[in-house]
């Protein structure tokens, strides 16, 4: 390990507030508490004309049902009138809104059936940021202009009594106040034999919804949002009393409590019958969030990349021979990106890794991202803290052993009876277990002798003085009924946080796969360990069709033409013509008309994913600000068809569905291209089978069209030809990144064991490497390789290092330079 000096520019005070001692990230939000007023909204459902038929049997008996679910969790509707083209109803009815989130109400048109399910004939969208305060709005909805089919609608927002609402929020994502209640039963009259069974307590809108209240000194809690117009339910079960040799058998009709009028702090007992009552308090849940609302990097992250500057800039200093020592705003960040591939791609990442290390140029790097297989290698480098200041050579040497041996012990009945008690554990727990649990376990029997009790949050230890790049996991999030070409959202894992960076939402890494709500912590899980996530990025099982046909053609027309509903805008200008639009950046006012049957049927044959990873969704409860399109760095990773439908977001599912970032792009590109991290210079080592440029490709198009800074791809004419090395950089973009671009291939390694030193006859056939040939033993499914195939991968991933070292030079040259010239011309 090199002997390092600390610059003076570095800071003694490495412990910040936002930081606990033992290293863990505390959760800080980009925003303190806000007061805002509520409003009151009505919705007058006034009448229809020329409602389509559902069938050609009968008139369509008509009724609509609204949705909100800013305001509430329960769908209200209209009546239903009967056998009737033109029903007119001029229902009203109420909802609590808070203007600072996106609110979109859904108006669904239905034909109720009294033997088969009602016909969805179709939903408006409309975003209630469009009307105007204190002013009746009425609106004339046209859903179908060639059939004359109109909604008439009824809008008037006002004032509400309410005492304003506390919100924090960071732009995107927004928490709501909210409040506990404590229940808890009580008896009303003392039986000698008799015995009051547990009441059933319902509040619909609360994280908890049902529990079982009984009568003992501890209470059940119920978190609900405030602003929500909650109500409580009471429920008795039959046979509440019973008593010696007989038994009184009654069941009486739920008892209901508005809960927005209860005294904050004060009980309030509720009677439920003569025989039972229940005493409720609620009061404000002031704890500060658990789920870190912003879009900076965390405390620890800040904390690390300070300390790891000292290493960063006496490695350059070595390795570029510089005379005078590196300022603090002269160290370029640098990272290492792996790309997936099965275990070929954690094979040659060893052979990377230890061709880095031997340029002394792995010290140089204060990152390394990656994905599917890559992962595999960086979860087993990082359970050694020293890992980077350690010969990598008897690493590789212990890994070897385990890729040639025989796999099969694995699938033994007795290693899958323990599979399963472990599973059962999990599932106790609270995790939801899926195929990708036991395809973790398996990944764990396979590279290991023994059970692996390391956690992502023990890895910190390998970051606590900077001795180590950060590593960073990548997967992506998507939705068990579309493809991923629909919808997808990059969700990283560091030993810091687990965060979505599109909605700037993060929680420590040992809380992921806990409960939360409304960005609290509520029910804590033990932290996975290590196996289960690796189970979980390299979820290789977790393709659907729809995902399949995508990867093996570029045309999706057809799929989509018959999996998709069918959306489209429509005009929405109000009937009083001296009403504005009072917000230019609402929503377009959007029909959905279902797909059909055999539709359906289609999309969900070919959507399913039977093998998805499942995750509490640690966003529940969270709602979208009502500029959150507007937000630049919502903006920035904005790239599917769902992100103009609030409603079908995440902050709205129990789960997150997890999925190797593969199926979309085989990099890890994301979480290094963040502004905030500021990255000079990507190493791309790249693992993947097939073209070896088209995860270069697919990177710069969608940089290209997220307007993200990132090198232009000029590789077109060198695809069928590739160098060991590629320089990419953008000269008139200063933010964006250089890329050294390692693709993996065996050029002048067939003739040289090393940089200069030529093969003798003999040693010709240790220079064959067949990477992705036919009959190649580096298949991405095979988790075997012979010794010599294993030999030769390492070595000729190393070799492509060691080789191009001119070109690692020039690229930190680079970078140096242009972090000096850019402190040059700044002002001082």
């Amino acid at each position: 390990m090199l002997q390092r000096q600390v610059p003076a520019w570095v800071s003694h005070n490495l412990l910040d507030p936002g930081q606990a001692e033992d290293g863990s990230p505390v959760a800080t939000c980009a925003s303190e508490e806000t007061l805002f007023p509520c409003h009151l909204l009505t919705v007058r459902v006034v009448r229809m004309k020329n409602v389509r038929q559902a069938d050609i049997v009968s008139q369509p008996d008509c009724f609509v049902s609204l949705w909100l679910p800013t305001a509430s969790h329960e769908r209200l509707r209209t009546r239903t009138i009967s056998n009737c083209p033109n029903p007119e109803w001029n229902e009203t009815f109420n909802f609590q809104i808070q203007t600072q989130v996106k609110n979109v109400l859904e108006l669904s048109v239905c034909d109720e059936d009294t033997v088969t399910p009602d016909d969805h004939l179709l939903t408006v969208l409309y975003d209630l940021t469009k009307l105007c305060f204190r002013k009746k709005t009425y609106m004339k909805f046209p859903l179908n202009p060639e059939g004359m089919e109109e909604l008439e609608v009824e809008f008037l927002l006002e004032e509400s009594p309410s005492a304003p609402e506390a919100l924090i929020t960071n732009g995107v994502l927004v928490s709501r106040q909210v409040s506990c209640l404590e229940v808890h039963a009580e008896s009303r009259r003392h039986k000698k034999h008799g015995k009051m069974k547990d009441l059933l307590v319902t509040v619909k809108e609360s994280f908890e919804h049902t529990q079982r209240v009984s009568h003992c000194p501890n209470p059940a809690c119920f978190h609900y949002p405030k602003y929500f117009q909650p109500q409580m339910h009471v429920e008795m079960p039959k046979q509440q009393w019973s008593c010696g040799l007989c038994c009184c058998a009654h069941k009486n009709d739920p008892v209901c409590q508005p809960l927005d009028c209860l005294p904050e702090g004060q009980a309030v007992t509720l009677p439920v019958n003569e025989n039972c009552e229940v005493q409720m308090t609620s009061t404000p849940c002031s704890q500060p969030l658990d789920v870190r609302l912003g879009f900076s990097l965390c405390q620890a992250e800040l904390e690390f990349l300070q300390k790891r500057k000292v290493v960063v800039a006496e490695a350059l200093k070595q390795v570029l021979q510089l005379e005078e020592d590196l300022q603090e705003d002269e160290v370029p960040l640098i990272a290492i990106m792996a790309t997936g591939g099965g275990t070929r791609s954690m094979t040659a990442m060893y052979g990377h890794l230890l061709g880095l290390q031997k340029l002394n140029i792995l010290d140089c790097a204060s990152y390394i991202t990656g994905l599917s297989g890559a992962t595999w290698t960086m979860a087993t480098l990082y359970s050694d803290p020293e890992w980077s200041s350690k010969n990598l050579e008897p690493t590789i040497f212990e890994v070897r052993r385990h890729v040639v041996k025989d796999k099969m012990p694995a699938l033994f009945p007795d290693q899958l009876c323990k599979f399963q008690e472990e599973l059962q554990q999990r599932s106790q727990e609270g995790y939801k277990v899926t195929f990708t649990d036991f395809w973790g376990l398996l990944i764990e029997a396979c590279l290991g002798d023994e059970r692996n009790e390391c956690k992502l949050s023990e890895q910190r230890a390998a970051l606590c003085r900077g001795q180590n790049p950060l590593p960073i996991y990548l997967t992506i999030n998507v939705k068990d009924d579309v493809s991923n070409q629909d919808f997808r959202e990059w969700c990283e894992f560091s030993p810091y946080e687990v965060g979505l960076q599109k909605y700037g939402a993060y929680i420590p890494s040992e809380l992921f796969g806990s409960e939360f709500f409304m960005g609290r912590l509520m029910k804590r899980i033990p932290e996975s360990r290590i196996c289960y996530m690796l189970g979980l990025w390299s979820s290789i099982f977790s393709l659907n069709l729809l995902d399949a046909w995508n990867l093996s053609h570029t045309s999706e027309e057809f799929f989509h033409r018959w999996t998709r509903e069918r959306v489209h805008d429509i005009e929405d200008e109000p009937l009083l013509p001296e009403i504005p639009k009072c917000d230019a950046n609402a929503l377009d006012t959007t029909v959905v008309i279902p797909a059909s049957w055999l539709s359906n049927t289609f999309r969900t044959i070919l959507t399913h994913r039977a093998f998805v990873s499942e995750f509490h969704n640690f966003l529940l409860g969270l709602q979208l600000h009502t500029e959150y399109l507007q937000s630049s760095e919502f903006s920035k990773w904005k790239d599917t068809v769902l992100d103009g439908f609030p409603n079908q977001l995440t902050q709205s599912v129990n789960h997150l569905c997890l999925l190797d970032t593969a199926f979309f792009v085989n990099s890890s590109y994301p979480p290094l291209l963040r502004p905030e991290r500021k990255v000079d210079l990507i190493i791309h080592l790249n693992y993947c089978a097939g073209s070896q440029t088209k995860p270069m490709r697919q990177t710069c198009e969608y940089c290209t069209v997220q307007n993200i800074p990132f090198p232009e791809y000029t590789l077109q004419d060198e695809e069928n030809n590739l160098k060991e090395c590629y320089l990419m950089e953008n000269s008139q973009e200063s933010d964006a990144p250089t890329v050294l671009f390692f693709p993996l291939i065996n050029d002048t390694f067939q003739k040289y064991k090393a940089p200069g030193v030529e093969r003798s006859p003999e040693e010709m056939e240790q220079g064959q490497v067949d990477i992705y040939g036919p009959k190649t033993p580096y298949a991405t499914k095979e988790l075997t390789y012979t010794e010599a195939a294993f030999d030769k991968l390492v070595k000729l991933s190393e070799y492509n290092i060691l080789n191009n070292k001119d070109k690692l030079l020039q690229a930190l040259r680079l970078v140096v330079e242009k972090k000096k010239r850019l402190k040059s011309q700044c002002p001082p």
